[in-house]
């Protein structure tokens, strides 16, 4: 090729490295999204570990609960950190994250575990459910993480991230309530980090305060990161008991933040950034408190607020109800059914002339689950 035409074709390449990103190119970066071509259910197609074994968030039930005496008060050493220092808040196009101190670390577990950062899931404003794990069906509000590392074993939270119980997080129940002064630390900065890649200084505080009352009744179970690539190496630590914040902060969670930059064509708030409740399979959920078989109530929330329940279906059972309508006619009669915390009333009309012998209903009233 002669050499006017090789300088013309560098010429030509260059400029075409210098052109601007088309407007309709997306910009936000992400390697996967919570909803739509890149999301949950389409995960494990580029983060195999997705679809596999241990996977997490659960809904912790009677039914899996197991008290362990041997899991004792876990002790936050550093959590207070010193005041003057200062926090880095960032939106990372996933959530708000607040990145933490290196002299952070849990004692009680088999190795140090040194933290590295929080962050938070919540719903959205017209569906304010958004916490990842769920109590006997129940979803919060919102739910806050604080993930550490084993610093015994390896030197950082990349190394540390695929290996069995390399990390372990720290999982906080948020529901609507009364204002919280302490997460309003974080809240009232919110503005500062509206979208993706935006960061700010704040004040330090300690985030022990952020845990909630009587830490050491909590659940534990072995499980994976929420989020790709799910590495099933998460020892889990979910406190019994949640924390309130108020509607006003929930709501500025809901409202303030984009998944998308700044310039993006296309923005895109961050809400509903929560993965859906995962195959729990053959593990135990180990217990620090001996009152596993709690009722918890169908209605309202520690506050008294609404909840969202997602019912176990149950098929064996109403099988073997119709079952039993079809042979008998029972008078309101209240049926306890092992291993679920309802009552089921099974109401029919007895036709018998004698009153010593059953009959059969002639308009047998449907059986089914309970309204809700």
């Amino acid at each position: 090729m002669p050499v006017g035409s090789l300088r013309a074709a560098a010429v030509l390449l260059l400029g075409i490295a210098q052109l601007p990103p088309s407007s309709t190119a997306p910009r936000n970066g992400s390697k996967w999204t919570y909803v739509g071509a890149d999301g949950e259910r389409s995960w494990f197609k580029k983060y195999p570990s997705c679809g596999g074994r241990l996977q997490s968030p659960i809904d912790l039930h009677g039914d899996t609960l197991q008290y362990d005496a041997s899991l004792t008060p876990l002790e936050f050493q550093g959590y207070n950190v010193s005041a003057d220092k200062q926090f880095n808040l960032t939106n990372d196009g996933h959530s708000v994250r607040l990145n933490l101190p290196p002299d952070m670390y849990l004692q009680g577990l088999p190795s140090r575990y040194t933290a590295t950062q929080l962050h938070l899931h919540w719903g959205n404003r017209n569906d304010p459910y958004g916490s990842e794990h769920t109590v006997g069906g129940k979803q919060f509000a919102a739910e806050l993480h604080i993930v550490h590392y084993n610093s015994d074993s390896y030197p950082d939270i990349s190394t540390a991230s695929n290996k069995s119980e390399g990390l372990a997080v720290l999982a906080v129940l948020i529901e609507k309530g009364y204002f919280n002064p302490y997460y309003d630390r974080i809240f009232s900065f919110l503005r500062y980090v509206k979208y993706k890649g935006q960061n700010v200084r704040i004040p330090t505080f300690n985030i022990e305060e952020l845990l909630p009352e009587k830490p050491a009744e909590y659940y534990r179970y072995r499980g994976s990161l929420t989020t790709p690539p799910c590495y099933p190496s998460v020892l889990w630590t979910v406190f019994r008991n949640p924390v309130t914040i108020s509607q006003e902060q929930l709501l500025a969670l809901q409202t303030a933040l984009y998944f998308t930059r700044a310039d993006d064509p296309a923005p895109r708030e961050m809400i509903n950034n929560f993965r859906p409740i995962q195959n729990f399979g053959v593990r135990l959920v180990h217990a620090s408190f001996q009152e596993v078989a709690k009722k918890v109530t169908t209605r309202g929330s520690f506050t008294n607020q609404p909840s969202r329940w997602r019912p176990r279906p149950m098929p064996e059972v109403w099988g073997s109800l119709r079952r039993l309508r079809k042979d008998l006619a029972l008078d309101t009669t209240q049926l306890w059914l092992s291993g679920h915390s309802k009552y089921l009333k099974v109401f029919s009309e007895a036709q018998s002339a004698n009153t010593q012998s059953w009959g059969t209903s002639s308009s047998p009233s449907t059986l089914g689950p309970p309204s809700e």
